[in-house]
């Protein structure tokens, strides 16, 4: 029996293992993806910015006496009205100082007669040579001395009636009252006027906010070209996004817009003001106000899941009429909602990817499934892009 060599034999091994390796295994199944037509419609551009509400006036109430707080007359949060009565300083620290001082006063109207008494008494006495006119020049300058002090102590007097009547400290005008700073028992007044509470008129709520040079610039000749059309009379309209993503019902204006910008922030102060019905908005919320300023008309938009960013460079995945992708550089702008503005690299009629992403690259072939945007997105406010994710997310 012949006996094969060994290298033989590996040498036919290997060339069956060789032929084994030639089966190519089968290439993957193109990737599901979601892709949806870019969204074409005139969209408003705004000038936004992020303030803090606050009242039309706030109103600081301090102790003008010093003395022991004997009672808070008023329920915290609460509207006040002018004149009611917040809190009562214990008066009988200065009841005693006016007694004193109307003593003083008596004491001081007393030195006056006697004085006037000495004054008619020498008169005809000197015109008779019998007194000095020395004596009767010094009678007139003490009744003139009694007078001064007369008005001294009245004026101590009134001093001190009106640091008595510090001792009720009442409303000055009407709001809503904030939280008490001091309770019963407290010493106020003591060197300082100390902080007793807060009255908000919230009537008309102002926001205040700051805005880059670039909006302010933008906003102002806004106001310009507006100058020479009907609307010319009206302020531009601001709206009010609250922080649950609902916007105010009301439309509010600026009142206000601070002389400089601030050298080190490139911004410049502005305050709108919203009437508030109901009292429903509240000082110190953080809020968004937006003014649209001019209309993008036939502005690209897309969902912003479908933008990917990384260091700066924004990219879409768009899908070709072959179903094969492409990475395209685009120059996002306003954000609108859920949707993003693009203002350059996508044309009406593309697909964007806007569910699978990150499966995706360039030249894939993809199995797209076209679902359609939500226009409701565009028309969210800024602020609420939680609640318009949520129901991108059910699509």
């Amino acid at each position: 029996m012949k006996r094969v060599p060994i290298v033989a034999l590996s040498s036919l091994v290997a060339v069956a293992a060789l032929g084994c390796g030639k089966k190519e295994a089968p290439a993957p199944p193109p990737p599901d993806v979601k892709v949806a037509t870019v969204l074409q419609k005139d969209v408003p551009i705004y000038v936004e910015a992020i303030g803090q509400t606050r009242g039309s006036t706030e109103i600081e109430v301090r102790a003008r006496v010093e003395g022991f707080i004997q009672s808070v007359d008023f329920k915290e949060g609460n509207p006040v009205k002018k004149g009611q009565l917040l809190y009562t300083i214990d008066p009988r620290p200065l009841q005693a100082t006016l007694s004193q001082a109307k003593g003083a006063l008596a004491e001081a109207e007393a030195q006056l007669a006697r004085a006037k008494q000495d004054v008619v008494r020498y008169e005809p006495l000197v015109a008779k040579n019998a007194i000095s006119r020395q004596e009767y020049d010094t009678a007139v300058v003490v009744q003139r001395a009694a007078e001064a002090a007369v008005e001294a102590a009245k004026a101590t007097v009134e001093r001190a009636q009106i640091d008595l009547g510090y001792t009720r400290v009442t409303a000055p005008d009407d709001g809503l009252v904030g939280k008490t700073e001091v309770y019963p028992g407290t010493l106020v007044g003591r060197g300082q006027s100390d902080l007793l509470t807060h009255i908000s008129q919230i009537a008309t709520i102002h926001v205040r906010f700051t805005v880059p040079e670039r909006d302010y610039l933008f906003y102002a000749r806004r106001q310009q070209e507006r100058a020479g059309t009907p609307a010319a009379s009206a302020a531009l309209p601001f709206e009010l996004v609250l922080s649950d993503g609902s916007v105010h019902p009301k439309k509010g204006a600026i009142v206000f817009v601070d002389r400089n910008i601030d050298a080190a922030t490139g911004t410049i102060m502005m305050e709108a003001a919203f009437p508030n019905p109901g009292g429903i908005v509240r000082p110190g919320q953080f809020a968004r106000v937006r003014a649209a300023v001019d209309l993008k008309q036939g502005a690209i938009l897309v969902p912003q899941r479908a933008v990917t960013e990384l260091q700066g460079i924004y990219n879409v995945a768009v899908v070709g009429g072959d179903d094969t992708v492409e990475i395209r550089m685009v120059t996002p702008a306003q954000r609108i909602g859920n949707l993003w503005v693009m203002d350059a690299g996508l044309k009406a009629g593309d697909r964007v990817v806007v569910e699978g992403v990150q499966k995706v690259r360039p030249g894939l072939k993809v199995k797209p499934e076209v679902v359609k945007i939500e226009e409701d997105d565009a028309a969210a406010p800024p602020g609420a892009a939680p609640a318009a994710e949520a129901k991108g997310a059910k699509g």
